[in-house]
This record gives structure tokens, C-alpha cells and sequence, in this order.
């Protein structure tokens, strides 16, 4: 399916009109929460109850079958009994209505029958038009139009925001909403995807990037079926400046390892999801409280041009809090200037050296005006692109006093930029507190400092992606089959093809070979077995290094061929491979190995025998840009060997990173029957780099190529 034609489907499935209620009845608890929420939301559109016996139910017309109720309706929410659905549905694409919400369970998740059944409606659905959400789901609620097609209970007041939500888990959807409604969280809509035969989380995040109505996507995913469409729809969310925040839950190993590939040991699927967010521009976040402070935050600030807060509180304790937890989250409290610290101290005198977060005292019981002239002062300074005051917003009839949260309101309808009452601790806003912030004019309030901290450090690293946002980097044309590498030689000079320095390398067939090569280059050698059948060399004693002279070449060739034969007696041996040795410098890792979920996955880490020892890779999916490869590398724990660690020679960032994404790019144009490409190590000395040894796993046959170091 194009995207432009589910996204049509999907604004079908969102954006109703008139519903028909399949299976209402007075009696139902089901029936009776949807009817609950369609007055708490007032619907505009007709309501239609569908039943056996074709009574009117909650006060909506009755009729024994869609057919009947000889009227257009766009969507129908069917919760009839499993054993009813071919019948039911069948029904209403006669009545020609062309999106349904399913409740009903007993499908894919319970048996085999189940998804027969399943698979029917799918395939019925796609024969006549028909988008279906679910089964097994308790739907969505549209709060941007009152379309509530969903039995999860709608509380008053009705808050509608900016904030989407889309879930796997019904009941986690429903208690995420709860829990954004007591934190004054607007959603414009939520969904809960169930068993994803037609319409997935992928898709919906797809849908809401286009959506008018939503500038933050929340997801809860236990899995992404769709890769593809999800890393395209983060791809335009970026560029929309629309910000996905994700909570995905369960991790395990990567199902489909290359045995034979170092990469292949060092790739978790875990880690991959989480290199997939940092590079698409995915927030990951690990708690429920988290993933909502963090999107409403989002959705009130929006990409902040300048990442620098400022802070002001009436409590002590509390700027020591925040300035300990915003160094652990990486939030930017900038140092004042001359100028501000000189009016800061004008209004409050007792602060002789006033710093960021700023402790306004008690004198603001006294006097309420400070925190207003002491806001502006903070907001004046260029480095600070959002402004928190710290005060505690209040949430019962035992609060009265508001004269300090009228001053902060004063100052912040004066600001341009970002700004917000922070609570302290992270609790419901009731009634109450909302007719404050109205009364006031606060724009919003967020809490607690931990919670607030850390969804700033998240609004930080968005907002860079955000304005970093770089182009893409074009898919590599897939060779034919006929030109895929399958011997060492072949390896090496398709790398070359990519603009990938390769070591010179010749193959030895005999003894002589090895030393009239060896003779020729004049330097020490490195020898190691050809084979299309080792992977690892010096596992069966196939590699000497750092030979010099005709009797040691020698030597080490029979060597090697001798180990070679008693340790793997069925390897074909073409010969031993002959190249200058390369001392000094510093070794690093490239490789791809391809996920089952997320296609060709880019590993690069520090290489040779430390590999597994230190486990120090950074991955990211392929295509991948130059630009994010530098980025990977400076992550690297050990990212100060590159920048010329005791005396060594620093390392062209520049230069590497575009040799680490163009073995990606030969990678991908390897195709799909590729499982592991692995250059290990990749050397690297100041602005000399090469690649000495290089590895091939083919899916469909099973053929290992190693190539010569």
C-alpha cells in the first residue's frame, strides 16, 4: 500500500463523522462506556445502535443491521461476539461503510482458528475498502473533534492538546491517559493499535506527523513490526520538527546471529532500537512519568534556538537539586553575565554573587514583585532559552496564597521565550490548581525537578537533532548477483570500488611465492591463510606477523599451511596471503550485520583483539550519513585515542568517518542475501588509513570470505 493511500485510509479511520455502535445494548458495561463517553465529549455526529433485535439503546435509534439504517455512515466500533464477525462484517461493508473499530477478542491472540479468522477479516477488509483497527483493541478517542470510539472512560474536564498517544497495550493506553489528564496533559488523540492486522504502530505514527491537530507523538510499544514505515514517518516527524517520544518495553537477544561474524556477538536488539532512536531523533524514555512530562514539555516549548536554562526558586535545597540533577541530565544552566548578576543583586541584595539556578530567598514571601523583575532579569540573558521558576502550584482549598504565582505570570507574559512554573514534586493538578494557572496567566506547569530535569535534557537533544537535521544519505545501487565478492581479493577490491583504502595484498600459492613477495616489498610481512572457509584465522593458527627475511617467510608459510591442515582438514586453501605489516596507529571495527527487524545495522567500536574484550561500538542502521558516524565515534569511551592519546597522531575525523559510512554503502549494495560485512580492523595512523582484514557472510549460501590483513 503507498503511503499517500493509508494515509487517506487512516484520516477515514480518525476523522468520523457518524458511527454505528455494532453490538449496543443497555445491559452491555462495554455499550454503556461508550455511550458515557460520547456525552462527556458531545459528539456532534448521528449515532447509530446496531443489535439483534434492533432496540434503540442509550437513547440512540436502534436497528437489526447496518444495512438498515439506510443512512451514510463512516465508521462502525464492532464489539459482537468472535462467532458473529463474518456475518457482522459482512454487513456492514454492504451498508458501505468503510472503517471499523473492533473490540471483540478471540482472534490472533488465542488460537489458530482465531487467526484464521483474523486473516479472513484482513483479507475481506482489503477486497472492499475497508480499514480496520484492531482486533482485540479498545480503539481511540479524537478529542480534537469529540470522537470518542472507545470504552476507555473520558474524564471531565475535557482537555484537549497536542499531545497523540498511540499504544499496543489497551489497558496501559488507558492508564496513560488517566495519568496525563491529572498532570493537565491536552491529548488530541489516542489509540491503542490491539492486534495490528491492518494498522500498526508505525502507520499511526506515519498518520499524526501529518496530523494539523498534533505536535507530539507518544508511543508505548512492545515491538515495531513496520521498520521501514516507522523510520521513514521519525525521518519526516524531524524534519516537521514534530518530536516521537518512546516508551518500548521487553528486550532480548538478537534472534538471528552470525556465528561466524565478530559483529554479530557484539549486536543486541535492544541496543539496536535504542541506536535507531538516537540516529532517527526518537526520544527513549524508561518510565510512564517520563514519557508524558517529557512530550508535554515538548508540545509547550517546542525546538528551543538557544539550549541554556535559567532557574529561579524560593528554596535553597531546591537550586542544589536542580543543579546536581541537571549536570546528570546534561542541561545547560549558564553562567550570568555582568550586567544580569549586577540586577539580580539590585533586587535581591542578599545574593552578593547571584549564579544560575537562582535562589530569589524568602524575601519573596515579603515581597511577591521580586520573582517578577527577578524572571525578566534572567530571560534577558542571550544564552538562556528557557525560564523556570520554581514554586509550588497548589492542589487543594488548604492553599491560598498566590500573590508570588501571580508575579511569575506577570513576568512570563512579558518573555519570548519558553517558560514555566516548575512544582517541585511531581503530583495531580486538580481543579484547583487549573483556575490558578488561568487566573494568573501561567502557561503551564510541570513537576517534579527530577522528572523536569530529565525531560529538559531530552528537549536539549531534541532540539539540536531538530536543527542539525542532515540530508539523508542516498541508497547504494544493489550490484548484480554476478559481481558479488566471494574470494579475499574480490572482498578487497569491491571495498576499493567505494572509495575504501584497502592494503596492498598478494596471494602466495607456494613457498617461493611467499618469499619473492615478501623480498619485493622489503619491510615486515604479515602472512595469513586464504580460505573461503575460516572466518577467524588465528583461531587455526593461520597468521604470522611481523616476519622479515626469506628463511622466516618461508618458514612462517609452511607454518601456517601445516596448523591450517590438522586444525580444519574440509577448508579450501587457495594460499596464503602476503602484506606489509602496519605498526602503530590505532585499530578500529566496521561492521554491518543485518537485523530481521531493522535491515543492515552499522557497528564501529575499537578494533583487533579488543574487540570483545571492551565491547566499545556505537551502532547505527544503514544508509548513514558521514556526519553521523563522527558523531558515533566521539561517543566511543575510548574517542580521546582518536584525538592523539600521549603523543600519538590524531586522527582525521573527517576523512574516517567518510570511509566507516562508505563500507556501509558497499554494504547495501551487497542486497539482501547479505548477513555480515566486517572490516576488522580498520588501521588507522594520523591521515593514513586501511583497511586489513575483511569478512563476507552470504546468506543464501552460507559462503564465508575473509579477506588478507
Amino acid at each position: 500500500m503507498k503511503n499517500i493511500d493509508r494515509r487517506a485510509l487512516l484520516q477515514r479511520l480518525f476523522y468520523p463523522h457518524s458511527v454505528a455502535l455494532v453490538g449496543a445494548s443497555e445491559r452491555s458495561p462495554w455499550s454503556q462506556m461508550l455511550h458515557a463517553n460520547f456525552q462527556s465529549t458531545g459528539f456532534d455526529g448521528p449515532i447509530y445502535a446496531v443489535n439483534k433485535g434492533g432496540v434503540d439503546a442509550h437513547g440512540y435509534p436502534g436497528f437489526v443491521s447496518c444495512r438498515a439504517i439506510g443512512a451514510p455512515v463512516d465508521i462502525a466500533f464492532v464489539f459482537v461476539p468472535a462467532e458473529a464477525m463474518q456475518d457482522t462484517f459482512e454487513d456492514l461493508i454492504a451498508a458501505g461503510i468503510r472503517a471499523a473499530v473492533i473490540l471483540t477478542s478471540g482472534f490472533a491472540e488465542t488460537s489458530e482458528a482465531g487467526a484464521r479468522l483474523q486473516d479472513w477479516l484482513v483479507g475481506r477488509a482489503r477486497e472492499a475498502d475497508v480499514v480496520i483497527l484492531g482486533p482485540n483493541c479498545l480503539g481511540y478517542a479524537n478529542l480534537a473533534i469529540r470522537a470518542p470510539l472507545t470504552p476507555i472512560p473520558i474524564h471531565p474536564p475535557l482537555l484537549k492538546g497536542r499531545v497523540a498517544l498511540v499504544s499496543q497495550s489497551g489497558a496501559t493506553n488507558s492508564e496513560i491517559a488517566d495519568m496525563a489528564h491529572d498532570l493537565n496533559v491536552g491529548l488530541s488523540l489516542y489509540v491503542a493499535t490491539g492486534n495490528e492486522a491492518m494498522v500498526d504502530i508505525a502507520a499511526c505514527v506515519d498518520f499524526l506527523v501529518d496530523d494539523a491537530n498534533t505536535e507530539v507523538i507518544m508511543v508505548f510499544a512492545e515491538t515495531i513490526r513496520d521498520t521501514a514505515t516507522f523510520r521513514a514517518a521519525a525521518e519526516r516527524a524531524l524534519a516537521a520538527k514534530k518530536a516521537i517520544v518512546m516508551l518500548k518495553v521487553g528486550s532480548s537477544a538478537l534472534t538471528a546471529q552470525v556465528a561466524a561474524a565478530h559483529t554479530g556477538s557484539l549486536v543486541g536488539d535492544d541496543r539496536i532500537f535504542s541506536a535507531a532512536c538516537e540516529q532517527l531523533g526518537v526520544i527513549r524514555v524508561y518510565s510512564v512519568e517520563e514519557l508524558i512530562v517529557t512530550a508535554s514539555l515538548l508540545a509547550h516549548t517546542g525546538p528551543l534556538a538557544t539550549p541554556g536554562v535559567g532557574i529561579v526558586s524560593i528554596s535553597g535545597g531546591a537550586c542544589t537539586l536542580v543543579a546536581d540533577r541537571a549536570e546528570v541530565y546534561g542541561v545547560d544552566l549558564p553562567a550570568f553575565s555582568s550586567a544580569t548578576k549586577a540586577a539580580l543583586t539590585q533586587a535581591v541584595p542578599l545574593a552578593s554573587d547571584p549564579i544560575n539556578p537562582f535562589d530569589i530567598t524568602g524575601l519573596a514571601v515579603r515581597d511577591p514583585s521580586l520573582f517578577e523583575s527577578v524572571i525578566e532579569a534572567i530571560a534577558g540573558e542571550s544564552t538562556i532559552g528557557f525560564v523556570g521558576a520554581i514554586y509550588s502550584l497548589p492542589w487543594n482549598e488548604k492553599w491560598q496564597q498566590v500573590p508570588q504565582l501571580e508575579s511569575i505570570g506577570r513576568a512570563f507574559a512579558k518573555l519570548d521565550k519558553p517558560c514555566a512554573l516548575l512544582n517541585q514534586f511531581l503530583r495531580p493538578q486538580t481543579q484547583k490548581s487549573r483556575d490558578i494557572l488561568a487566573a494568573t496567566g501561567i502557561p503551564a506547569a510541570f513537576g517534579g525537578i527530577e522528572e523536569v530535569l530529565r525531560a529538559l535534557g531530552h528537549v536539549k537533544k531534541w532540539s539540536a537533532r531538530v536543527l542539525e537535521h542532515a540530508p539523508t544519505r542516498p541508497m547504494a545501487v544493489t550490484v548484480p548477483t554476478s559481481e558479488r565478492p566471494m574470494s579475499e581479493r574480490e572482498v578487497l577490491d569491491f571495498l576499493s570500488r567505494y572509495g575504501v583504502p584497502v592494503i596492498p595484498t598478494r596471494i602466495a600459492a607456494t613457498r617461493e611465492d611467499a618469499v619473492a613477495i615478501a623480498a619485493a616489498l622489503a619491510v615486515p610481512v604479515a602472512l595469513k591463510i586464504a580460505s573461503p572457509d575460516i572466518a577467524h584465522k588465528t583461531d587455526v593458527g593461520g597468521v604470522k606477523l611481523n616476519i622479515l627475511g626469506d628463511a622466516a617467510v618461508a618458514d612462517a608459510y609452511d607454518t601456517i599451511l601445516a596448523s591450517v591442515v590438522k586444525a580444519a582438514p574440509q577448508a579450501r586453501i587457495e594460499g596464503v596471503l602476503v602484506s606489509p605489516m602496519r605498526s602503530g596507529g590505532l585499530e578500529i571495527l566496521v561492521g554491518i550485520v543485518r537485523d530481521p527487524q531493522w535491515g543492515p545495522v552499522l557497528a564501529v567500536g575499537l578494533g583487533g583483539i579488543w574487540v570483545e574484550a571492551l565491547a566499545d561500538t556505537r551502532l547505527a542502521l544503514l544508509p548513514v550519513a558521514s556526519v553521523q558516524v563522527k558523531d558515533m565515534l566521539r561517543s566511543l569511551r575510548a574517542a580521546k585515542l582518536l584525538a592523539g592519546f600521549r603523543g600519538a597522531l590524531p586522527v582525521d575525523l573527517d576523512r574516517l568517518a567518510e570511509i566507516v559510512a562508505a563500507i556501509g554503502d558497499a554494504a547495501l549494495a551487497l542486497g539482501d542475501h547479505l548477513e555480515t560485512l566486517e572490516v576488522n580492523p580498520l588501521w588507522i595512523n594520523g591521515g593514513e588509513i586501511e583497511a586489513l582484514d575483511g569478512l563476507v557472510v552470504w546468506a543464501s549460501t552460507s559462503v564465508v570470505s575473509t579477506a588478507a590483513h
